[in-house]
């Protein structure tokens, strides 16, 4: 792999939420005059309130990617309950695609959620966003119909969940 997976530092937050907006926009899931976009682009309120883990080139040419990770019951844990944790804002540019970042990054907060010893992870997901489901099935997440939900008319959202046993997912 040459790229690591690490916290944001300060330095990073400028291409974290560039990369964020330009992956959630650019590929058509966010309009540009959103003001969700403000948010996609606050990669230090992210960092702040939440965790920001960035995936960065190992011969310094800076951000590939990122993902927002929050633990259910705070601000940022959309779907998650408390005891999992939550993946928020998952983005890759697009010239580092195909690298394995984003299934890097996704593993990053499954390893997290361990750490903190947490039940399992939730999250939301669009449902035109086919290549992101595919990654999430192949780090061993599924589908949890049950708890597909809509934040505003219009915006209906998949949720995927992962349990952790003592010997992997469930």
């Amino acid at each position: 792999m040459d790229f690591l997976i690490r916290q944001a530092l300060p330095e990073d937050l400028a291409d974290a939420g560039r990369i964020t907006v330009e992956t959630f926009v650019g590929d058509g899931y966010t309009e540009p005059t959103s003001s969700y976009v403000e948010l996609l682009r606050d990669a230090g309120r992210r960092a702040r309130e939440a965790e920001l883990l960035v995936a960065v080139d190992a011969a310094g040419a800076g951000v590939l990617g990122c993902v927002t990770f929050a633990v259910g019951g705070t601000e940022w844990a959309d779907i998650a309950s408390p005891g999992e944790g939550e993946i928020r804002m998952l983005a890759t540019a697009a010239a580092s695609r195909g690298r394995g970042v984003g299934e890097a990054l996704v593993r990053a907060t499954v390893t997290r959620s361990r750490e903190l010893d947490l039940a399992g992870m939730a999250f939301s997901t669009r449902p035109e966003m086919t290549a992101a489901h595919r990654l999430y099935e192949r780090v061993g997440f599924r589908r949890t119909p049950e708890r597909d939900w809509s934040p505003y008319p219009g915006m209906d959202l998949m949720v995927y969940t992962m349990a952790f046993r003592a010997d992997g997912p469930s």
